[in-house]
């Protein structure tokens, strides 16, 4: 680890040399200035992680040279040596931002401590900043992929609306990047250091759902044996992100409900009411609305998530950013395993934009990355594509029928063509068709259809 470099800045010859040894014991290399206009040039060429300085210099005093770094290096920081007579503007160099001051004579013990203690902030802010940039450049809208229309427009809504706090519902398919949009939101908002807490309400069955959303206390149920935190809690001046909210229980959504408009609820097994100030962004695998006129969704609690709509459109309705994610994720796997795969062939890629893609961008990631790892090309050609890619043809998108076709038949023959195209995913055919994943079963058994 390099050693942390502190510049003195001390028109006393003796106090500077004597500082000097000190912070030498101690581990520091340590420059040394009689001025501070000196110690101004030092700053410059050296950019030291913490200045000590007197006050009262000649040529330039240590207020002024305290005013010069934070300008230059806000995150530096800076202590303030003061004789007897000078404690004011000792004190006027605090309210400027200086970290502390010491009066002479300087008692070494007290320096020791104030110098790593203003080390340890340094180190912790700069820190801060390294995981606000990585967070920025993780959630950057340059991670969603799109110059199409329809992206281009979700861009602009997103940098629109993400200042403000207003309920987000984004509907899409299963793969279109909802959690992705999400994320966009939160990190281009004034939320965007505090927490972000996701939650995957299809993954949480009705007997845990409001534990997990609302926390519990001690003894609330078998197995509660210590009080516990919800999501919404962890979420505080936060965002909290609600994914396949659909699957949410209609017991739970009055609890939910209740949070958006009032900001409180109870945990499990508790009577505090408990006080939250958060932003919440939804996201549906359909349009809820449906859900609305099936009575398992409350309309009240529809219309206080989706006080702004984002949809995100299937790949196969943007196909022209289809060469655009290829070559992002292209760049992604090279970079991630060490691979030097050059391109597409154009036989390869124009199979890959007219290909169904259920599983929209999930799945084009999933392939792209599957045949680099298998194949390790100097190019992806056809051979290197999944079986079922290579089989694929364009017209199997479209189901022929013959005129007089009953629509019983019709209908049995685009639910079977609809399965045979998503391999026999129920929950894929039902986005493709429109429909409730139940409906599907019911229509499988109806039909009697083998999957």
């Amino acid at each position: 680890m390099d050693k942390k470099v502190i510049l003195i800045v001390e028109d006393d010859l003796r106090v500077g040399e004597s500082l000097s040894l000190l912070l030498k014991k101690k581990g520091y290399s340590v420059l040394l200035a009689s001025n501070g206009k000196e110690g101004l040039q030092l700053f410059r060429h050296e950019t030291p992680d913490l200045v000590i300085t007197d006050v009262v210099m000649p040529k330039m005093g240590g207020l002024e040279l305290l005013e010069a770094v934070k300008g230059l290096r806000p995150e530096t920081e800076v202590i303030v040596i003061s004789a007897q007579g000078t404690i004011e503007k000792a004190v006027q160099a605090m309210k400027a931002g200086a970290f502390d001051f010491i009066e002479k004579p300087i008692n070494p013990r007290v320096i020791s401590l104030l110098v790593e203690r203003a080390l340890e902030k340094q180190a912790l802010i700069l820190q801060n900043q390294d995981l606000r940039s990585q967070l920025e450049d993780k959630f950057h809208f340059r991670n969603i992929i799109g110059k199409s229309e329809k992206m281009v427009k979700i861009f602009e809504l997103i940098r629109h609306i993400a200042p403000y706090d207003s309920s987000v519902l984004i509907i899409g398919e299963s793969g279109t990047g909802k959690e992705l949009i999400a994320n966009a939101i939160h990190y281009n908002s004034p939320r965007a250091t505090l927490p972000f807490i996701k939650v995957n309400c299809a993954s949480l069955s009705e007997g845990i759902i409001e534990s997990e959303l609302f926390g519990h206390e001690k003894g609330a149920f078998t197995g509660a044996i210590a009080s516990r935190k919800g999501r919404f809690e962890m979420a505080h001046q936060g965002t909290l992100f609600l994914d396949e909210v659909e699957d949410i229980p209609l017991s739970t959504q009055i609890k939910l409900l209740r949070v958006l408009q009032e900001g409180e609820f109870e945990r499990v097994g508790g009577n505090k009411t408990v006080k939250v100030n958060l932003r919440i962004i939804a996201a549906g695998n359909r349009d809820l609305q449906e859900a609305v006129r099936n009575s398992t969704f409350r309309e009240d609690l529809y219309y206080r998530l989706n006080v702004v709509n984002i949809k995100i459109p299937p790949l196969r309705e943007r196909r022209e950013d289809i060469p655009f994610l290829i070559q992002f994720f292209m760049e992604k796997f090279n970079k991630k395993y060490g691979m030097k795969v050059k391109g597409v062939s154009q036989k390869a890629m124009n199979l890959l934009i007219h290909y169904a893609w259920g599983g929209n961008v999930r799945e084009l990631e999933n392939t792209i990355e599957s045949a680099m790892v298998i194949n390790n090309p100097q190019a992806l050609d056809l051979p290197h594509l999944p079986h079922e890619i290579r089989d694929f043809r364009a017209e199997q998108e479209a189901v022929p029928f013959k005129v007089g076709t009953s629509f019983q038949d019709m209908e049995r023959e685009m639910l079977v063509q609809t399965l045979k195209a998503t391999r026999g995913n129920k929950k894929k055919a039902a986005e493709l068709l429109g429909i409730n994943v139940r409906t599907i079963h019911r229509k499988i058994e109806e039909m009697g259809l083998k999957v």
